[in-house]
Order: structure tokens, then C-alpha cells, then sequence
């Protein structure tokens, strides 16, 4: 019999066992948007096929007839296991691409197995003790408990300061801990034979998992080197992404959620080609926004041009808004321009902040627009996004975002904007531009050639239909038309690297296989956008 005293414990057991169980859950679909994109269906997936487990598990839990209390301890040490070390292994597969999928998806169903059976034999142990209702519903209560504790530790504590990897081992800490805590609360119900045995495995499981916990970071840059190439010479885990710079042969190169943002052997044709053809017809802009781009590399390029008076930097992550100016290869690359007077930097949600901040000359009253704090109406932005490979990022490329954005444009104001690869992407490349189109904005393709991403494109864009803000006729000759392009380089600007006139003019001639195509515009409802860029990249992204 369990008296009184321990059964309580064993409803501690419940909260811990319940809370692993979701954290693993939450891990494998973390990793998977991180590695795969897309995070709604991966995360979709993941919570579909590890639900579908855990009804195999508690089915299968009828057929354990005999050594119940025993057979618990050995499903406690085997989750342990698994579950505390199916993230690293899963890292260090990734690059094998045609098992990694099947690695993912079988190590999910494999702990919602292991977990479906938890309860079940839980509830039979404590069955002879307590009255069935009160059994019920106590346990689900704490179960229940133990899913809330684990959905808010995940985002608020584990994930930005441990890291997946130790995330996982911790977690498989404590299902061992419950296997060899189970060796004592269940001693009546056990055997003798072999429960020193019983104790000694799980002794040895606690060992090997703090050995694990105590090499995570070995194990995740032995994972990161593998699937990302290189040396892992910094590395970060923030509440929003993973942040990685690995060392070449000849430079350094930046990933996020393991996607190559930048190799600093060629990322100023990247940046010299998003920034001047907008400055170039922009002749006027004093005022520049800058979204995304907290590498500090766009901002590099602006400040090339003495006209400009500020910048406003708007980036998600201050993780990586302190690698731009705390990492020395980086900040030396980027010529410390994040720490230049003229730029503010706002560590804010894109899409937020172009919601939220919408006053503009057409909100305010007469004394407003005299007032000192009247709102700066931008006159250039450079929309410098990743690639649109999840939800959370492809909402930042609907019509929605780009009418939000309307709001902080002077009436003369240009865009430019980074928009994938017209030569392997191009449906999605042109369902950016058609988005753009869709939203009020004069829209104007081109291209350039980046050796490490190959043919990448960009667009210039400018609002119509906003002479109303201005007076008559000041925006009437080219109101209804595109620029007339391509743009000069100003002749203040004579120190980059891959543009000059002839370069310039070579970015807007586009060749037949990169010509414009029929398709919808992206909207916040329905991001057709990601689904288009699942399908082109792939597993190349």
C-alpha cells in the first residue's frame, strides 16, 4: 500500500511528466521552422502526428497487464533518453536530407508513445487508492497544470536561455529523476529483485544526461558545423532566432534559424545594389527608414550620402542589433554604423510598429504640423526582411503590411526592397512585386548577381495617388508613370565596390527567363507567398 504522504508526491510526478511531455512536443516543432521554414505546417504536423502517438501509447497501455510500477520506471527512463537527446541527433541529421524527415517524425511518435503510456499506468497504480472520480480528476488537473507550466516556460526562459539543445537534456533530467524518485514512492509495489539494478540504470541515465547538459555547446556547434559548414565562431539564441556566424577560408558568414543571410566576402553587392539605384532617384531624401537590416550593412550604405540626416533602424531582435555593434568582424565590416549619431535603432515588431505608429500628415490638425513633435514622414525606406520562408515572416509582405506602410511615406518617398531570387523563385519573386502593385505602389524590378546567392532580386517601388498631401502639380509629372530608369549614381558617391553608371544600368535590364508572371498578391488571410517559396526552394534555402 502507498500511504497518504507519498501519493501526494505522486501527483508531482504527474505535473513533471506532463510538462516534459509538451516541452519535447515543442522542441521537435521549434526545430523543425527552424531547419524546415514554415513553422505553422511544421508545427502543425508535429502536434498532429505527436497527439495521434499519444492515443497509440495510452491504447497500448491496456495490454501491460503484469510489473506496472516497474514497467513506468523504464518508460521514464527511456523518455528520458530519447526525448533528452533526440535534439542534438537531430541537428547532427540534418544534412542528410532524405532521412532527416523520417528521423524527425519517428522520434515524435516514438516519445507521444512513450508519453501516452505515462498516464494510463499511472492512473492503474493509484487506482487501489483513491476513489475513481477523485482519481480523475485530480490527475488531469495536475497534467493539465503541468501543459500550462511548460507552454510558458518554452518561450519566456527555456528557449532564450538554454537553447534547444539543453532544453531537451533538462527536460530528460527530470523524467529521470521521476525513474529513480519512482524506485522509492513505488518500493511496495516493486519487486525485490532487481530494483538495485533498476536504480543503477537510471543512476546511469541522470549520468550520462548531465554529462549531455554540461556539453551542450559542444554538441550544438558540432551539430551548427556539420549542417552549417565552417567554423562556429559566435553563436546566440534569442526569443525570436537562432543566430550563427561561421568562418570560411576567406570571411564570415551570418545565418538566422540556420539560413545564410550574408557571407562577407560578397555581401556588398547585395547592399551597394539595394541602397543606390533608391538614393539615386531619391535625390531629396533626408529621412530614411530602414526595416529589417540589423546587421547595420544597409545603414552603412546610406550614410555614404551627406544629405542624409537621420535613420530610423526598425529590427525585430536586439540580439542581432548587438552582434552589428558588440561583434568586432561584423562591426568593422559595417564601419560601427548602428553607433553613427544620425541612426535611431527601434528593436520593434515591423509589422507592429507600421500599425501602431500611423500619424501622419493627414491625421494631424493645423497646430499639430506646427508643433514640435510633429512625426517624421520618411523620405527612402529599405526593406531588408529575410526571405519570406515562415508565416511570421511572410506577413511582412502582404498588402496588409505595405497600406500600413503608405501611412509613414512623404508624398515623394521611395521604397526598395529585397525580394528572393527572380531566376529560382520567380513566382515568388513576382507575387512580391504584384503585391507591392496591389497595395497603391509604382513598382520597378530589377536585379543583381551575388556569387554567394547567385542572381537575387530586388524592386523600387513609390506610392501614387498622395499629391493630395502636397501642393498641386508638385508630383503630377511622373504621378501616373514609372521613374525614369535606370537611376545615375550620385557623383558624390565614389567609393563602391561593384556599381558604377554601366553597372547601374545593367541591374534593370532583365532577361527573358526572369520576365514578370501572372501571380496573386499575398495577403495576410491566405500568405500564398510562403506556400510559393516552399515550393521553389525547398531544401536549397
Amino acid at each position: 500500500m502507498i500511504d497518504r504522504a507519498p501519493l501526494g508526491l505522486l501527483y508531482v510526478n504527474v505535473l513533471i511528466i506532463a510538462t516534459c511531455g509538451l516541452v519535447y512536443e515543442l522542441v521537435a516543432g521549434t526545430l523543425a521552422s527552424y531547419l524546415l521554414g514554415d513553422s505553422v505546417t511544421q508545427f502543425s504536423l508535429i502536434i498532429g502526428v505527436y497527439l495521434s502517438a499519444l492515443g497509440v501509447g495510452a491504447w497500448l497501455s491496456q495490454y501491460i497487464e503484469d510489473g506496472l510500477a516497474r514497467t513506468f520506471i523504464e518508460i521514464e527512463l527511456a523518455l528520458a533518453l530519447i526525448g533528452g537527446f533526440s535534439t542534438p541527433l537531430l541537428f547532427l541529421a540534418f544534412p542528410l536530407v532524405d532521412w532527416f524527415h523520417v528521423l524527425l517524425f519517428g522520434s515524435v511518435v516514438l516519445i507521444g508513445i512513450l508519453v501516452g503510456l505515462e498516464l494510463p499506468l499511472l492512473m492503474r497504480i493509484l487506482k487501489e487508492h483513491l476513489d475513481f472520480n477523485e482519481l480523475v480528476s485530480r490527475v488531469l488537473a495536475f497534467d493539465y497544470l503541468g501543459a500550462l507550466f511548460a507552454s510558458l516556460l518554452f518561450p519566456i526562459f527555456l528557449v532564450p536561455r538554454l537553447g534547444l539543445t539543453r532544453t531537451a537534456i533538462l527536460f530528460g533530467l527530470l523524467n529521470a529523476a521521476v525513474g529513480l524518485w519512482g524506485t522509492y514512492l513505488l518500493r511496495p509495489l516493486l519487486p525485490q529483485r532487481g530494483i538495485e539494478g533498476l536504480r543503477g540504470r537510471a543512476i546511469l541515465v541522470i549520468g550520462l544526461l548531465v554529462v549531455g547538459f554540461i556539453k551542450a555547446d559542444s554538441l550544438t556547434t558540432l551539430s551548427e558545423e556539420n549542417t552549417l559548414g565552417g567554423k562556429i565562431v559566435y553563436a546566440d539564441t534569442s526569443p525570436y532566432q537562432r543566430i550563427t556566424v561561421t568562418q570560411g577560408n576567406r570571411g564570415f558568414q551570418l545565418f538566422l534559424n540556420g539560413h545564410l543571410q550574408f557571407n562577407s566576402i560578397d555581401e556588398y553587392r547585395y547592399h551597394e545594389s539595394l541602397v543606390h539605384p533608391l538614393m539615386s532617384v531619391c535625390t531629396e531624401a533626408r529621412h530614411i527608414l530602414v526595416l529589417g537590416g540589423g546587421d547595420g550593412l544597409a545603414v552603412r550604405e546610406l550614410l555614404k550620402y551627406s544629405r542624409v540626416e537621420s535613420i530610423t533602424l526598425v529590427d525585430l531582435d536586439p540580439a542581432m542589433t548587438r552582434l552589428a555593434t558588440r561583434f568586432e568582424p561584423l562591426a568593422e565590416l559595417n564601419k560601427r554604423a548602428l553607433n553613427d549619431p544620425k541612426v535611431t535603432v527601434l528593436n520593434r515588431d515591423a509589422f507592429v510598429w507600421a500599425t501602431e505608429d500611423d500619424l501622419t500628415a493627414d491625421d494631424m490638425t493645423v497646430d499639430d504640423k506646427t508643433a514640435d513633435a510633429e512625426p517624421v514622414l520618411y523620405d527612402a525606406v529599405v526593406i531588408d526582411f529575410p526571405d519570406p520562408g515562415s508565416y511570421s515572416v511572410g506577413k511582412l509582405y502582404t498588402t496588409y503590411f505595405y497600406r500600413a506602410l503608405r501611412r509613414h511615406l512623404s508624398a515623394n518617398a521611395g521604397i526598395a526592397i529585397q525580394c528572393t531570387s527572380p531566376l529560382v523563385a520567380p513566382k515568388s519573386y513576382w507575387c512580391i512585386l504584384h503585391t507591392l502593385r496591389q497595395s497603391g505602389f509604382d513598382v520597378t524590378p530589377y536585379h543583381a548577381s551575388v556569387p554567394t546567392f547567385g542572381v537575387w532580386g530586388f524592386a523600387l517601388a513609390r506610392p501614387v495617388g498622395l499629391s493630395e498631401r502636397v501642393s498641386e502639380g508638385e508630383w503630377a509629372t511622373n504621378a501616373d508613370s514609372p521613374w525614369q530608369l535606370p537611376p545615375v549614381l550620385n557623383p558624390e558617391i565614389t567609393q563602391l565596390r561593384f556599381l558604377n553608371d554601366a553597372a547601374m544600368r545593367g541591374l534593370f535590364d532583365l532577361p527573358e527567363d526572369q520576365q514578370s508572371l501572372e501571380i496573386p498578391s499575398n495577403r495576410l488571410n491566405d500568405q500564398i507567398l510562403v506556400r510559393l517559396y516552399d515550393q521553389e526552394w525547398g531544401g536549397r534555402s
